[in-house]
């Protein structure tokens, strides 16, 4: 049985900026067509870059020797944070400068990852200000934050947000514990604004085991569901197809080789189609990564600088 262990850096520990204010009504930033990528079979890979430290530029630096497809099929952006104002007692979004620089630089950062077929998503955490996306007290709130990010997605020609319930520190600040309707209403405001775009979970914290309230389920309008366990397995608790689901979950750098690919090798022959990992760099990770690779598809890895 695995260790439970957690690696993950909090984006809030190294916020030094002001808050990003959203510029509603901004002409999305869409740059140019993706081109095709090469054909790949096999799950769909998953990079969470920490954009505090390490570029989302060295996600398509990676191809299989075989056929050249890229390694990483989506690359999320970790991470904004769901903040609290308490004088207009609210939630907001907000980007640290880190953040906010890959947000600017789209054009260096994030267009280059699309023209190769590579999704990008933000992901969105809690920031230890009592907000989270489990306690908004009224569906005006939750639709009201849920504009925020599809407000952002468009404005800067993104694909994707992601959900990590974690850190929000629920009653802070005044703010109320996690109900029952406030994810369910979250979810189906974002995916009424933006039908076409990616919403995944980070399958952790009190937003997961809400996913039901009046007779709705938001099961369904998820892409994909993860493990938030480094070097484990753990089936994510979502109604979602084997398809969308990536019970591995390895940290690049961290977990063994060993572990990576037994994990990948699982994904394969149980027949889930997502393969989670974390905190991909910039040094050259092709040993790491073709761990992997090697069982997902067929191939090692091959790192371009």
């Amino acid at each position: 049985m695995f260790t439970l262990v957690r690696s993950r850096v909090r984006t809030a520990a190294c916020a030094l900026a002001a808050v990003a204010a959203l510029a509603l009504g901004t002409t999305a930033a869409t740059g140019a067509a993706a081109a095709p990528a090469p054909a790949k079979q096999g799950p769909t890979s998953v990079a969470y870059v920490e954009v505090n430290n390490n570029s989302m530029q060295n996600v398509g630096k990676y191809t299989l020797a075989n056929g050249g497809g890229n390694v990483f099929d989506v690359a999320v952006i970790f991470a904004a944070n769901i903040n609290y104002d308490t004088g207009t007692k609210a939630a907001y979004l907000y980007f640290n400068e880190n953040v906010q620089r890959v947000l600017d630089n789209a054009a260096t950062e994030i267009r280059p990852l699309q023209q190769k077929g590579i999704k990008v998503v933000l992901s969105v955490l809690g920031n230890h200000q009592g907000a989270g996306f489990a306690n908004f007290p009224s569906q005006r709130a939750a639709s009201a934050f849920a504009t925020q990010l599809s407000d952002t997605v468009a404005k800067y020609g993104l694909d994707g947000v992601d959900f990590d319930d974690e850190y929000a520190e629920y009653g802070n600040n005044g703010t109320g514990q996690p109900n029952d309707s406030s994810f369910v209403q979250l979810v189906t405001a974002l995916r009424a604004n933006m039908p076409d775009k990616i919403i995944s979970l980070y399958n952790i914290g009190p937003a997961v085991s809400r996913l039901s309230y009046g007779g709705v389920d938001v099961s369904s309008k998820f892409d994909y569901a993860w493990n938030p366990y480094y070097g484990t397995w753990q089936v994510p608790g979502i109604a979602l197809p084997k398809a969308k689901l990536s019970p591995a979950a390895v940290e690049i750098g961290r977990t063994s080789q060993s572990t990576a690919a037994d994990l990948a090798r699982r994904t394969v022959s149980e027949g889930y189609g997502v393969y989670l990992t974390y905190n991909l760099d910039g040094a050259d990770r092709s040993s790491d990564v073709s761990a992997f690779t090697r069982e997902l598809y067929g191939s090692d890895a091959v790192y371009t600088p």
